[in-house]
């Protein structure tokens, strides 16, 4: 365990300006405050908090950053408080020591659950300072380093692959290479023990049989290069056990069909270098395709910039080679702390655009409902490969595999995502669930008027967009709810002879176990209450009026007066109306409401054969009506035809339709004759009036035999 002093003197080795009292008082502190605690192999408890402080000094960080990872356990497991920890060490130092401190009183129901609150915690932190993270990474790392202590197998399992799936990644997406691949050995150690030690065997005897082969390798690159080219220094090694595993799953392949076990690393003074070192590379060995990536003109997200080739090197060996100024190693190697802001008496807001990750996984967090959902979003954000796509300007955008133009919209901006309705990728118009690829050119096209399309959770892979769209849904489909239950009620109130009165309503609330007067009603618009239901708790003995419904099929011309519709206005399908399949009703249709619990309500046309199943559930019928102001929308109408079997006959049909602005979703055969066929086409139109205009236009075509609207 590292002494007082000697924490002190690694600090002010590197940090001339450092508060050596403060540090001397945080280091006294959190020996005090754990006392006699012990750890799981029996050594004093404050032996963690002084070694993650010395992980710490190892990357050179700032003063508050060692004195938080001396406090960042007093909080939780010590009668440390908050007012004390501010009073002795002040605001800045409370709000990273609350950053970290874990959430072990909050009970969840699943491990990954709790992972994601945990992870939550973490990120609303970050959102203010990434040292937080740091302190925790080195947590986590000397936590692992003591794990074989645990004497509960499954313990050690879980808190294994709580870091090979958390911290692992969340070390590589700020640079931290070292401790993310430190973290994925001791990690690989717990959860497969039996296939890190087949490995590492393997590796020690192929040294035996090939040995000092890195240093030859070694030598002869140095030749290759250093003759003509520039003063290289040049390191070899062999990948790590974990590296090698992954390797062997994701191709799956034996360790005796791998090649490239070994990586060399090439570090110049300046950046045309490197790229006259790859020059060298190239002349002199044959390059394996594919295996060749810039992240020089490129970098990762996390601010990684290196050329990789690999080659049928020396030996005929096949060697990654690694190409990189001494800077740019410095950056790779250290991440964040290798540009630490604070340093320069900077703050969160200089932390660069390769940290822009981090706000789009709080954009996450802010939008997701549930925490597995949060999860699901950030371990897509995590581990899903990169396509680099360009904005008219030059901007470059990362996206995983798979990304869509409502990817790379909600990338810029939400709000330019929020109102995408179309896409140019390299100068051509494509549609939004169009997979980007590496290079591309993409220009948004926005508009004013659009809002988020439910359709687009379907294609979207960020977890931005997902989180984004979802958030929108739940808003709308809450709205839609509360103003289509607050008309139920209405007219509910108005069936029983009373008005409709929201202190009424708040006199219930205890009986439908609800909130508030909005929960009340928005429970009622998705079917889990009734209207009738509320009246009777209002006024208990109301009679009921309410009689089972005859059905009857109407031809328009009998139907009887609807004074109390619900107008359809601004309901989105899908969220608190659904248009019913079976028949496809149209503005203009006389329909009908059928509340589903849990769904809303499903719009009928009124002489829809399917209405009978609930001809005695009337407390489930719901007159409506169609809202004629606002913009024209667009439904779906379908029509059956029976179309003479010749030559142009599916052209002249297409051609008629278009002429009368409709446009052809969908086109099913039924069946086929010699003389005739049978077809399905679903067409958009605005209203009846318009699908009857397109009706008329098909039945003065000669190829048209007949033609209906169609039911299911």
């Amino acid at each position: 365990m590292m002494r007082q002093y000697e924490l002190v003197e690694r600090v002010k080795a590197y940090d001339a300006d450092a508060r050596e009292a403060l540090l001397n008082k945080a280091y006294v502190y959190a020996t005090q405050k754990h006392g006699s605690q012990k750890r799981a192999n029996g050594d004093p408890y404050f032996s963690h908090p002084i070694e993650v402080a010395g992980i710490l000094t190892n990357y050179k960080l700032d003063c508050d950053t060692i004195i938080t990872a001396l406090l960042h356990d007093t909080i939780e497991d010590t009668d440390a408080t908050p007012e004390e920890i501010n009073k002795l060490f002040g605001p800045k130092i409370l709000k990273l020591v609350d950053g970290v401190t874990k959430l072990t009183q909050i009970e969840l129901k699943s491990a990954d659950s709790k992972q994601a609150e945990n992870l939550r915690k973490l990120l609303l932190a970050m959102s203010e300072d990434i040292r937080v993270l740091l302190v925790k990474l080195a947590d986590r790392l000397h936590n692992m380093r003591t794990l074989h202590y645990i004497s509960k197998p499954e313990k050690r399992a879980r808190i294994a692959a709580e870091t090979l799936d958390i911290y692992a990644p969340l070390a590589e997406r700020i640079g931290m290479h070292d401790i993310k691949e430190e973290l994925q050995e001791l990690a690989f150690h717990h959860l497969n023990a039996e296939a890190r030690n087949s490995i590492i065997s393997r590796l020690e005897t192929l040294r035996h049989k090939d040995d000092n082969v890195v240093a030859r390798i070694v030598k002869e690159l140095e030749e290759v290069i250093s003759t003509d080219g520039p003063a290289v220094q040049i390191y070899g090694r062999e990948k790590s056990p974990y590296s090698i595993w992954q390797k062997m799953q994701r191709k799956n392949i034996t360790f005796g069909e791998l090649s490239d076990i070994m990586a060399f690393r090439v570090m110049v003074d300046t950046m045309p270098q490197c790229y006259e070192v790859l020059g060298y590379l190239h002349a002199a060995y044959k390059v394996v395709p594919g295996r060749f990536k810039d992240y020089i003109s490129t970098p990762k997200p996390n601010g990684y910039r290196s050329i990789h080739t690999t080659v049928i090197g020396p030996e005929n060996h096949r060697i990654e080679v690694q190409i990189r100024t001494h800077e740019m190693h410095e950056v790779n190697e250290l991440g964040v702390a290798a540009h630490w802001a604070y340093k320069q008496g900077g703050g969160p807001e200089k932390e660069g655009p390769q940290y822009r990750w981090l706000r789009d996984l709080l954009d996450i967090m802010e939008h997701a409902s549930e925490p597995e959902e949060f999860l699901e979003h950030t371990k897509l954000a995590m581990f899903q490969d990169q396509v680099f796509c360009f904005s008219p300007k030059g901007d470059v955008i990362a996206l995983p595999t798979g990304g869509t133009p409502v990817d790379f919209a909600y990338m810029i901006h939400t709000h330019i995502g929020d109102t995408c309705v179309g896409a140019k990728v390299n100068g051509a118009m494509v549609p939004l669930r169009t997979q980007l690829n590496n290079g591309d050119q993409v220009e948004i096209v926005t508009s004013k008027a659009q809002t988020p399309n439910p359709t687009w959770e379907r294609f979207v892979v960020t977890g931005k967009a997902r989180a984004r769209i979802r958030r929108f849904i739940r808003q709308q489909q809450e709205d839609q709810y509360r103003d289509l239950g607050k008309a139920i009620v209405q007219k509910a109130f108005r069936q029983a002879g009373y008005e409709y009165s929201e202190k009424g309503l708040e006199g219930v609330l205890k009986i439908f176990k609800q909130p508030s007067v909005d929960a009340l009603v928005a429970a009622v618009g998705a079917g889990h209450i009734t209207g009738r239901e509320v009246t009777n708790a209002v006024f208990p003995g109301t009679k009921d009026t309410q009689t089972t419904r005859k059905f009857a099929p109407t031809d328009g011309k009998n139907s009887r007066k609807r004074d109390h519709a619900i107008p359809l206005k601004g309901l989105i399908p899908g969220m608190a109306v659904h248009y019913a399949g079976c028949c496809h009703p149209l503005p203009g249709d006389r329909i009908v409401g059928i509340v589903t619990t849990g769904k809303g309500v499903t719009i009928h046309t009124i002489d829809c054969e399917t209405l009978e199943t609930f001809a005695d559930q009337p407390e489930r019928w719901l007159d409506v009506g169609w809202d004629n102001g606002g913009e024209p929308e667009h439904f779906v109408g379908r029509l059956g035809l029976t179309v003479s079997h010749e030559s142009g006959a599916l052209s002249a049909i297409t051609s008629v339709i278009a002429k009368n602005h409709g446009n052809i979703t969908n086109l099913r055969f039924v069946s086929r004759t010699v003389d005739f066929f049978e077809m399905l086409i679903d067409i958009d139109v605005v209203d009846v009036k318009h699908l009857t205009n397109i009706i008329a236009a098909l039945r003065a075509t000669p190829v048209v035999n007949t033609v209906e609207r169609a039911r299911g």
